[in-house]
């Protein structure tokens, strides 16, 4: 029974709980919690999941299906709506006689708000579910012991009272009081944006004076810090929402959503449709007022204007568009976590990323274990063995390698019984190396110590041949560098192995103790490249897009490697080339620059920074703690599954397998996303301005409305269903070929060019229609014509302007999707052509269907007039066609 434990209804963490648990001994602290060293039973994790709910921090915006409903009925589009027919209502029915009352109007804008919304909430509910369910394909999991066992379990089954082991790259998964400890270093920064590791100790409880510091507790670890090196166990204290991070974000902060171009684009559209509906529909009231002396419809008119202006439909058709796209790439191993970086995946025009397991295989193995002699020896691999099995930090391929090569050379059994761990000194990069202290059975201490070769040969005075030791001499550390160099021009990576027998003997050991070290020899692995990393290079550069690679690797080996998959090798820049330039000197060298080396983490980060100064729009592909600032400064994070948690928390993209040919598949899907995404906007933007510019002269010259608001609406409603086909459109490989990003600002020049084109044969409609087809309809030109007439006449009008708007607005898809002549030399998919005719088709019936005309008041319109449409039509296309060129002629590109 939980005896100690914060309440579930209270959303601010228990930091008195905390201050209490800090100051306890660890038995104290499992005792209270109802825990023990073996973990909880099944029972009572169950029990305690019931109670307390899962592992996860609340966000404010709940995404239940009733928030989804609310949000998609809710929106300008159907409170317009709303107004209209509530405004109908009043005028068509309850203040009109008997023998007028008219519900039908009503009826058919409920229905418009009905299949409005509903066609919102069921793309939000989709775009919710495909997002949790490709999440569930990235693993996130935590090692907790239970019943005795260790094993990993999904973080958010974490439950109070449970036994978590932490190692380097994890993400601490709750509130934690540490039981032990070896060398963990944490940095907290989402906490108290204290970027700098701090030393975490079990044993050490805060003193007395400083119990107002919860923050700096070193025996407590919070939920969001970030585990660099060292390992450690303890005991959860809260999870959840009752976590402190809980208390002081709603999200985990490496989970905070990027502002993208793709949100900038969007908030320059609103903006842009915010100013023209402000100029607009004002002046649309007022010339309808004036001319018409009908203020109520002037004003409902205008309001239907506005609706006209928007493009109600692009929150559906980009969730339409971004959750097809993530599906698709989901089969093709790419899973999105974030949707709306999908399009900064597709613009990207320079991918960053380390060589290991993206150039090269991933499988790392110990080509040569050679002494100073460059002879193989025993010795060199069991020492090496020692370092790598014992150790409990950042466990990595080389590793394994040396583990793996010691079992097939050694007996690792008879090792593993003579010698017994007592510590270890974290890997870092700073340092890096990392050392571990073991003890014979004879009682003598051995300390080994692997790295990186500049760092390792200053901690080291001494050299060993054979069972001789002698100083090592300046003479002999260029030799050692100069094997070391002949090694890496084979693609051979490099490290040395130095040790020190019975080192002073210390509660803990820390970098000070490695000193005065015995150079004992060579490591050197081979990561051959991979088979197709050459043609997947090609490809990406085909695609526009610049790979870079960033490493902590030395340069002869990245340039071996780079050599032998055809990546630039003129210039190789390692961090120390940065110091004392300038500003402009540092862009130019990274923009020329394919292979960066012997990178610090905070290094990477600022390339990619550079990078996006310079204009591009840049990925970046890492797996590590030290890949996690880059990851962050990036305008999209790539990980891949079997990436540390910390990793994996920072990507917008994960990668279920490490692999350039699965992100140039998804770089070109983005593209897709891009392009549909983009058609609906250029294409319904440019449309309904050229529809408003008709209106405005019509609503100058006609002495009559040219359409009703309800008409203005429908036409706008069937046009918006017919564009919920763009996401399955196709885009010509050309268009997938190129990085485009959002330019808002080339908005207004497509508009002005394309919207005019279309009001040019709206107002040879309007021509058409009130000189020809109304007055032979009716028998008489409308000045001369009776009042009845004139309804007719006014009905006859409406039906014609509104089969021919829709026609050219469903034609103007077809002609704008693509640079090339519509229906000659491109056409849409299958899908998007049976919308858009059928849009047509389904407007064109309307005003003959006698109680949808009568509804819609609409009069019936001579059969021949759909013979001047289709003729208007070709004229359309064919001026549409001249217009593309000549919009061309000074743009790179159409959509």
């Amino acid at each position: 029974m939980l005896k100690e434990k914060v309440k579930p209804n209270n959303n601010l963490a228990d930091t008195e709980l905390v201050k209490r648990v800090a100051q306890q001994t660890p038995d104290e602290t499992l005792q209270k919690l109802g825990s023990s060293p073996n973990g909880l039973t099944a029972e009572e994790v169950k029990k305690r999941l019931d109670h307390d709910g899962p592992n996860e921090v609340g966000t404010e915006k709940r995404n239940t299906k009733i928030h989804f409903l609310i949000e998609s009925f809710f929106t300008p589009f159907t409170l317009v709506l709303l107004l209209l027919a509530t405004i109908s209502l009043f005028t068509d029915y309850l203040f009109v006689p008997a023998n007028q009352k008219d519900l039908s109007t009503v009826i058919i804008m409920i229905t418009m708000i009905i299949i409005s919304g509903l066609t919102s909430f069921v793309q939000n509910v989709k775009t919710n579910d495909a997002v949790e369910d490709l999440l569930k394909m990235v693993s996130v999991t935590t090692n907790i012991r239970r019943n005795g066992r260790d094993q990993e379990l999904p973080t958010k089954q974490v439950v109070v009272g449970d036994i978590i082991n932490i190692h380097a790259g994890d993400m601490v998964p709750a509130d934690i009081r540490l039981l032990k400890t070896k060398d963990l270093f944490c940095s907290s920064s989402s906490l108290n944006g204290e970027s700098t590791p701090v030393e975490k100790i079990a044993s050490k409880k805060p003193d007395a004076d400083h119990l107002k510091d919860y923050l700096d507790y070193l025996n407590v670890i919070y939920e969001g810090t970030t585990v660099v090196s060292g390992s450690g166990t303890g005991v959860v204290i809260a999870t959840g929402e009752h976590t402190v991070f809980g208390r002081l974000a709603k999200s985990i902060s490496n989970n905070k959503v990027k502002e993208t171009n793709f949100d900038v684009g969007i908030k320059n559209i609103s903006k842009l449709l915010l100013i023209m509906t402000a100029i607009i529909a004002p002046l649309v009231f007022i010339i309808n007022g004036l001319t018409k002396g009908n203020w109520l419809n002037a004003l409902l008119f205008a309001i239907a204007t506005a609706v006209g202006l928007t493009p109600e439909m692009l929150p559906v058709i980009v969730t339409s568009n971004l959750v097809k796209g993530s599906l698709e790439m989901s089969k093709h191993g790419t899973i999105v976590k974030k949707m709306n970086s999908i399009q900064n995946f597709g613009a990207a025009d320079v991918l960053c990323t380390d060589k290991t397991g993206t150039l090269t295989e991933n499988k790392v193995v110990l080509e040569r274990h050679y002494n100073l002699n460059m002879k193989e020896t025993p010795l060199v691999l069991r020492l090496a063995y020692l370092n790598s099995y014992f150790q409990t930090g950042m466990r990595d391929l080389m590793d394994k390698a040396v583990i793996d090569a010691a079992k097939n050379e050694l007996d690792v059994k008879e090792i593993q019984q003579n010698y017994t761990k007592v510590d270890e000194i974290p890997f870092d990069f700073e340092r890096r190396r990392m050392s571990v202290v073991v003890k014979q059975q004879d009682g003598k201490w051995i300390l080994v110590t692997k790295g990186a070769a500049e760092e390792m040969l200053n901690c080291c005075d001494r050299l060993q041949i054979g069972e001789q030791v002698t100083p090592l001499t300046d003479e002999y550390k260029q030799r050692v560098l100069n094997h070391i160099d002949d090694l890496n021009q084979d693609g051979l990576r490099v490290v040395l192995l130095a040790y020190k027998n019975n080192p002073e003997e210390a509660d803990e050991f820390n970098v000070d103790d490695e000193k005065e070290l015995i150079l004992t020899g060579f490591l050197a692995f081979l990561d051959p490249p991979k088979d197709d990393v050459k043609d997947v290079l090609r490809k990406l550069k085909l695609d526009g897009i610049s790979v870079k690679i960033l490493t902590g690797d030395n340069a002869a080996v990245t340039k071996s490697v780079a050599e032998r998959v055809g990546l630039d090798t003129k210039y190789i820049y390692s961090e120390s080339d940065f110091a004392g330039k300038n500003t402009q000197q540092i862009k130019q060298m990274v923009e020329q620059c394919s292979l960066f080396v012997k990178l610090s983490p905070e290094t990477k980060a600022k390339i990619i920074r550079i990078l996006k100064e310079n204009g591009h729009t840049v990925a970046y592909m890492g797996d590590g703690i030290n890949d996690t600032p880059a990851m962050k400064t990036a305008d999209v994070a790539i990980s891949v599954d079997t990436a540390v948690d910390i990793a994996k928390k920072s990507a917008d993209i994960i990668l279920l397998r490490k692999s350039l040919l699965i992100l140039e598949n998804g770089v070109r899907i983005g593209r897709r996303i891009f392009g549909n995404t983009m058609k609906y906007i250029k294409i319904t933007l440019s449309s309904n301005f050229g529809n408003i510019l008709s209106i405005l002269v019509a609503s100058t010259f006609l002495p009559f409305l040219p359409m009703l608001p309800m008409q203005l609406l429908i036409l706008d409603l069937i046009y918006g269903t017919s564009c919920l086909s763009l996401p399955f459109d196709t885009m010509n490989n050309k268009y997938l070929e190129i990085p485009r990003k959002w330019e808002t600002k080339k908005l207004p020049k497509f508009m002005f060019y394309f919207g005019p084109t279309s009001s040019i044969f709206d107002i040879i409609t309007f021509a058409l229609l009130y000189f020809w087809i109304c007055p032979s309809a009716v028998g008489t030109s409308y000045a001369v014509a009776s009042a009845s007439q004139k309804v007719i006449f006014i009905a006859i009008f409406w039906s014609g302007w509104f089969i021919e708007s829709l026609w050219t607005q469903e034609m103007v898809i077809q002609a704008l999707r693509d640079p090339a002549v519509p229906f000659i030399k491109q056409h849409s998919s299958a899908l998007v052509m049976l919308a858009t005719i059928g849009a047509g088709l389904i407007g064109t019936a309307l005003p003959y269907v006698p109680s949808l005309a009568k509804a819609m008041k609409f009069g019936h319109i001579p059969e021949y007039y759909l013979l001047v449409v289709l003729a208007l039509l070709f004229l359309y296309i064919g001026l549409t066609t001249v217009v593309k060129h000549l919009y061309l002629r000074k743009e790179r590109f159409l959509i």
